[in-house]
């Protein structure tokens, strides 16, 4: 092979590697985000939205395999209730149904796998529950 040649080669496997490193994503380049950051106190659709912050679409199909509900941001991290995964409307948007039994700060957690990614997908987005 001549010393072109193996250049090229070189520079061309090179190349390629730095494609497919740029390809793959980190569970860090997703996030959760509420759809509204307030709620009705009671029985309470709550709408959240998987995007890939590098693009800002919606990521469709994630497993959503946790999911808790509490009042942490006002110092009752022991106040939990319960909540429910419910059909998604549309692509990217994830919607739970939790019964919000006071007025004030709640938190969701949610843990989800995203297809074709390893890793998991965390966040705990804080809202608040009014009269």
């Amino acid at each position: 092979m001549s010393k072109t040649s193996f250049s090229r080669a070189l520079t061309a496997a090179l190349l390629g590697l730095a494609l497919t490193a740029a390809a793959r994503a980190d569970t860090k380049d997703y996030e959760f985000q509420l759809v509204k950051d307030e709620a009705k106190q009671g029985e309470a659709i709550l709408d959240v939205r998987l995007v890939d912050k590098r693009t800002s679409k919606p990521v469709p199909n994630a497993v959503i395999f946790a999911k808790r509900i509490d009042m942490a941001p006002d110092s009752m991290e022991e106040m939990t209730s319960k909540i429910e995964q419910l059909p998604s409307p549309e692509p990217g948007l994830y919607r739970f149904k939790a019964k919000l039994t006071m007025a004030g700060g709640w938190r969701l957690s949610l843990g989800a796998k995203v297809q074709g990614e390893t890793g998991t997908v965390e966040n705990k987005l804080v809202f608040k529950a009014t009269k």
